[in-house]
């Protein structure tokens, strides 16, 4: 079963304690489609300078990422530039050049709009809806992730997509702006009140919660002795998590919680090197091996 992702497609120049790079592959939808490819077909839809050329779309070949969605316009690809400190737990920007990202208006091609899972990524909710109004039917699953600059600059239009989701995944601070809770527990039960009806709050080194219904899981992230670069993890993690839901084809509660597992073992593999190296090179049998792995650290038996 395809799974639509709407997103960013980008440059990135990083600098880490491990290791920098003036020029790579990077944007939310990029590390999205390369970790859920590994588990199920991707079409991805984003937009491109020509800067974007054969060799950068290179990063796809091999995958199951259908590219009849990326659009190409002339100017200059969107580039983000950050700095991590030498804990890797705090970022700085150093520059945000939207270019042609700025004017993207998503266009789905026709062999698109019958898609049954979907991700909006990180983008204007006002376009997260225009997304779902070019759909033929309700897909089987929509998820949504934002960030602080939507949920303070545009609080009503985000309140109006939320009506229309099934899943939020963002990470802790932004869960708590947007409920204006300081308490995960409460902030979750807030978000449900808005309209979606699975809520996952991505913890970074601590894991990721999901509440559902009136159950909570939470998963550990996957222990590593390095982690070279955390750039993606969260987007990573989202594919994996929308990944394993599309190739099953089921949202009940045991299927979020194995994709939960999923979500956590393709973050993990994200931050292992810079930028998308480590996903590039990625292999389903790598990905079950660890997922087998999280599975037994965290299987207690009283």
């Amino acid at each position: 079963m395809s799974l639509l992702v709407v997103g960013s497609v980008a440059f990135d120049a990083l600098q880490t304690p491990f290791g920098s790079t003036d020029r790579t592959i990077g944007g939310a939808a990029t590390y999205f489609a390369l970790a859920a490819s590994l588990l199920a077909p991707v079409r991805l839809v984003a937009v491109v300078g020509d800067d974007f050329t054969a060799k950068e779309e290179a990063v796809f070949h091999g995958r199951k990422v259908d590219l009849a969605g990326l659009e190409r316009a002339p100017g200059k690809s969107f580039f983000w530039s950050g700095k991590y400190s030498d804990d890797l737990r705090t970022r700085q920007t150093l520059a945000t050049e939207l270019n042609v990202f700025a004017t993207f208006q998503p266009k789905l091609p026709e062999a698109y709009r019958d898609s049954r899972y979907v991700f909006l990524g990180n983008i204007d909710p006002m376009l997260q809806r225009h997304v779902l109004e070019q759909m033929r039917h309700r897909p089987a699953l929509v998820a949504l992730d934002t960030m602080n600059y939507w949920i303070a600059g545009t609080p009503q239009e985000l309140a109006k997509t939320l009506r229309l989701i099934d899943a939020l995944l963002i990470n802790d601070e932004e869960a708590c702006q947007l409920a204006g809770e300081h308490n995960l527990l409460r902030a979750a039960k807030r978000i449900f009140s808005m309209g979606p009806k699975a809520v996952v709050i991505k913890r970074g080194e601590y894991g990721a919660m999901l509440f559902h219904r009136d159950a909570i899981l939470t998963v550990p992230a996957y222990p590593l002795e390095k982690v070279y670069d955390p750039t993606g993890a969260g987007d990573s993690f989202a594919g994996g998590f929308m990944g394993h839901l599309a190739r099953h084809k089921k949202i009940d509660h045991s299927s979020l919680r194995r994709a939960m597992v999923y979500g956590s073992v393709l973050g993990s593999f994200a931050v292992e090197k810079l930028g998308v190296d480590r996903l590039r090179m990625l292999t389903r049998r790598e990905v079950e091996a660890r997922a087998r792995a999280l599975v037994r650290m965290t299987s207690i038996h009283l």
